[in-house]
């Protein structure tokens, strides 16, 4: 079902109190340690600046959002407003708003005296610390129970085998937009608990889709290690322990958000995802039938099914929902714009996964990609239909959706025959374009540094 999820360039995870005063930790934190530019991300000799590019960037960080965006928005602007800016002069207002965000994602490393972590990496931190706390209320109380213990026991097992070991970017989004979306004096150790819990949630949430679909894919590996079904003694009750998975988030939602006015907003908001991604893995499976080689299956149009329900739904639309309904954002034209961004950005994440199962290196991306030997609606493979002659169909015809490792690479072969690493190529560079616009159109009143911190994140991903 599912994705594998880093830093690169100027290492711009690491931010710092500089520019124009205290920028805040709250907005230095959804840097998610990408610059907001293409360039930054493409190496020498393509791009030789003449001073230093983290300079240039902060010159013209003005052209980098629209003042629209930014003008208005007083109160997420924060600590980067300065008001006598930003109600006598707008456009000055936003100028300065757009540099400091500019500078807040291209500044060289610095640490303080106490050599304190980056915003973004305590954030993490915080995030993965959380993870025993998860685990204590999941099963503190039932290890010695004298029925059940040994069920509690077992779960404990898989919580601590599958919910980490990935980036935790999902997981992490939730923090991190709840932190941009709510007042600083509102963040109070409780709320940032509960924010961190449900991070956990959509943790556990990606945790149980990766254990059912390792067993549907036959999957060797994830996130470095053998699948959780491929264990010894393990094998096909790996279904039973992805349902335990499932449970938990709703036990956590319970315990840690009942008493909140967005708790059933969140319970919905769960549900509705869960089985929008059900029904993404439905078409994902029926598309591709075991045994059942039928290329005309793979067009365009059912691609991109698939990807919507099966990927974007749950990995980018629902951190950044369940975030903005604890913020007490729910109104419907909010979520219907923050759905259109991120539903794009999954696309264009699950094509970046789609290459790198067959064109990644498994020793980074984790896991030995099987879309070529599991039949499946690739992007690839819609690629070389749409281009391939009646040979080259013939060919893909006669090896795809096969286990033997010469018929494999017959097909990667054929891959590269189509020169489809370069048509991977553009179509990155065009899609983060129109990425990139439709952020500028739709993100208000959001933040756009919600949106411009995830794309820039997974922009030329290696895994």
């Amino acid at each position: 079902m599912l994705s594998s999820e880093e830093s690169r360039g100027h290492s711009r995870a690491q931010r710092q109190k500089g520019g124009g005063g205290d920028l805040g930790s709250h907005h230095r934190a959804f840097a998610f340690g990408a610059c907001p530019c293409r360039e930054c991300s493409v190496p020498p000799p393509y791009v030789t600046p003449v001073m230093p590019l983290s300079r240039w960037l902060r010159s013209v960080g003005v052209f980098l959002l629209p003042a629209s965006c930014w003008a208005p928005r007083e109160r997420w602007l924060g600590l980067h407003r300065r008001p006598s800016l930003v109600h006598g002069f707008p456009v000055l207002g936003a100028w300065h708003s757009a540099r400091c965000w500019c500078q807040t994602w291209t500044e060289e490393p610095r640490m303080n005296g106490d050599q304190k972590l980056d915003a973004y990496a305590q954030a993490r931190q915080d995030f993965i610390q959380h993870f025993p706390q998860i685990v204590k209320i999941l099963t503190e109380d039932g290890m010695g129970h004298p029925e059940t213990g040994d069920a509690i026991a077992r779960l404990k097992e898989v919580l601590e085998y599958n919910a980490v070991g990935g980036k935790y970017q999902r997981g992490l989004t939730v923090l991190i937009a709840f932190q941009e979306l709510v007042e600083p004096r509102k963040q109070d150790a409780a709320s940032l608990r509960r924010a961190l819990t449900v991070g956990w949630c959509v943790e556990l949430l990606q945790a149980f889709f990766l254990v059912s679909d390792d067993i549907m894919d036959s999957s060797l590996t994830r996130r470095g290690q053998i699948c959780w079904y491929q264990k010894p003694g393990i094998g096909l009750d790996a279904i039973n322990d992805a349902l335990l998975l499932e449970a938990c988030i709703y036990r956590l939602l319970k315990v840690y958000c009942r008493e909140q006015p967005y708790y059933l907003n969140l319970i919905e908001l769960f549900l509705q995802s869960s089985y929008q991604t059900e029904i993404g893995q439905t078409l994902d499976l029926i598309t591709a039938p075991q045994g059942s080689v039928d290329l005309s299956r793979f067009t365009e149009k059912r691609y991109k099914s698939i990807v919507k329900y099966k990927t974007a739904f749950y990995s980018f639309y629902l951190p950044v929902a369940a975030a903005m309904y604890m913020a007490g954002i729910d109104g419907e034209k909010e979520h219907a714009n923050a759905k259109k961004i991120l539903l794009e950005m999954g696309e264009f994440f699950q094509i970046q996964d789609d290459f790198l199962d067959l064109f990644g290196d498994p020793s980074v991306t984790g896991k030995i990609g099987t879309d070529i030997q599991d039949n499946k609606c690739s992007w690839l493979v819609v690629q070389c239909l749409q281009q391939a002659s009646p040979e080259q169909r013939k060919v893909l015809q006669e090896n795809y959706g096969q286990k033997e490792a010469e018929k494999v690479a017959r097909v990667k072969a054929l891959y590269e025959e189509l020169n489809l690493p370069a048509v991977f190529t553009q179509y990155e560079e065009d899609s983060y374009s129109r990425l990139m616009s439709l952020i500028e159109r739709c993100a208000s009143p959001l933040p756009p540094a919600i949106f411009l911190g995830l794309a820039h994140n997974i922009y030329k991903r290696k895994k």
